[in-house]
């Protein structure tokens, strides 16, 4: 299903270890989508997008210096994003498709059309749809699920996680439910007083909207008959950097999460890609540090995980944000939420060239 790209393993491979997004000549490769449709016999390959607000997406498409227009326009990046008129394109192969939901509450619908540049703000499933899609003979569908202000330690805790202790810097002695426990932590010794959330509830939600999406494939790409998830793409831990004991158990976290993923979609061989916190340095040792540490750790490069070997990849955004912090949604600036979903898509096309 792999189109000829016109980027090399090696470049890109060179990029990535810098953190860095492959821009100027290279991004132009990247050609305008020509307008087909995909080739329909195939399964859809569907993308599933998860995390909290920034993959949720808060980079303004209008408005000045910052904005999507402005780059786009006025600094000549994204030059796949334009046709030769100076209107938005449009790929007819790939379906962007988003629901949001609290908990386990109803979906709300916001997008189910080709992928475009629309009103409001982008995420990075724009750089992302264009890269898999690009790659891809067969139909794609990105199928954004999440909501912020989430974390993966509490809200996002996926089934089967396990409850632990974490002693703070006074000296108490606090316990953490495992998935379906109440409330977010008590003090060891006390007795919890429930809630009415509960570990996982966000994961719940977020995983049921997407299968309901998938339940009604038609109706979300048409002349649909069939899919498979190809992949995952995580974007997510401000919520938990903000607590030393989620942060210290993110990297356990996150590893139950890609096999959890996984077996909820029956795709053993679907890939996974995480990106860390724009403001967070490699050396940091903070709760943002941890989250970093805890993504280059589960990269299948690193070896720590050998079952994750060419199927998982870590990037590392930090020379990719122009600034700001996840908590502030990057001032809003669009290239952040550019670039990162193209270092996401460029290290997906990859495992999917490992997996061929």
């Amino acid at each position: 299903m792999m189109k000829n790209l016109k980027f090399t393993a090696t470049l890109f491979s060179t990029f990535l270890a810098l953190g860095l997004s492959a821009f100027g000549d290279d991004a132009k490769q990247l050609p305008d989508p020509d307008g087909k449709p995909a080739d329909m016999s195939k399964p859809v390959q569907v993308y599933i997008l998860l995390g909290q607000s920034n993959m949720l997406g808060f980079g303004k498409i209008t408005g000045g210096e910052g904005s999507l227009e402005h780059a786009v326009k006025e600094n000549g990046l994204y030059p796949y994003l334009i046709d030769d008129a100076g209107n938005w394109t449009e790929r007819k192969d790939v379906r962007n498709v988003r629901v949001m939901g609290s908990g386990t509450g109803g979906a709300k619908h916001f997008n189910n059309e080709w992928m475009a540049i629309g009103k409001g703000k982008i995420g990075p499933e724009i750089s992302i749809g264009h890269h898999v899609g690009q790659a891809t003979d067969a139909p794609v569908m990105i199928l954004k699920s999440c909501i912020g202000n989430r974390a993966l330690g509490w809200d996002l805790l996926p089934p089967g996680s396990e409850g632990f202790e974490f002693t703070d810097s006074k000296g108490k002695t606090w316990i953490h439910p495992g998935y379906k426990g109440s409330p977010e932590k008590w003090e060891k010794g006390t007795e919890p007083k429930k809630i009415t959330w509960y570990a996982g509830m966000q994961y719940d939600g977020d995983i049921a909207r997407a299968k309901s999406v998938l339940a009604e494939l038609e109706k979300y790409y048409p002349d649909a008959k069939e899919y498979e998830v190809a992949g995952f793409f995580w974007w997510q831990g401000d919520r938990d950097s903000r607590s030393a004991a989620l942060s210290s158990r993110y990297e356990k976290n996150l590893v139950h999460l890609i096999r959890q993923l996984r077996e909820e979609f029956d795709a053993p061989n679907a890939n996974f890609v995480t990106a860390s916190l724009g403001q967070t340095e490699k050396g940091a040792t903070d709760g943002g540090g941890k989250i970093l540490d805890a993504m280059l750790a589960v990269d299948g490069a690193s070896g720590k995980y050998p079952e994750f070997k060419g199927n998982v990849a870590s990037v590392y955004t930090h020379p990719l944000s122009k600034g700001g912090s996840s908590g502030g949604h990057y001032s809003g600036n669009a290239e952040t939420y550019m670039n990162v979903g193209d270092a996401m898509g460029r290290a997906m096309v990859e495992l999917l060239k490992t997996g061929k």
